[in-house]
């Protein structure tokens, strides 16, 4: 594999880890849902702390998913790109694809 194609699979590795997190896709799915949050109301819904949140929020931040805006005190996050969206969708298929063939293996 040449450089080139081996950095493009690293770029979509370090995606696929970002979101590889039951706390990082809740909040993925959320900023989805109502456009943006602000730190605070991530914080309270995922019911870590702070620092964790804030650490769960720089990394899909780093990955490029989403982006902050800071308004005085505050902090909001946004989903950078919609197109997540699509890929969640796929996960869902693929649960329901192996839940049926589980429920055929136990019938």
């Amino acid at each position: 594999m040449n450089a080139k194609t081996m950095a493009k699979y690293d770029a979509r590795a370090r995606i696929l880890k970002a979101l590889a997190h039951p706390a990082r896709l809740l909040i993925v799915d959320e900023l989805s849902k109502h456009g943006e949050r602000c730190v605070c109301e991530l914080t309270e819904m995922i019911g870590s702390d702070m620092s964790t949140v804030s650490r769960h929020l720089a990394l899909l931040k780093g990955a490029g998913l989403i982006e902050d805006e800071k308004r005085g005190q505050m902090v909001f996050y946004r989903l950078r790109v919609q197109c997540i969206l699509g890929f969640f969708d796929c996960i869902e298929s693929v649960m329901t694809c192996n839940a049926k063939r589980h429920q055929e293996l136990i019938a």
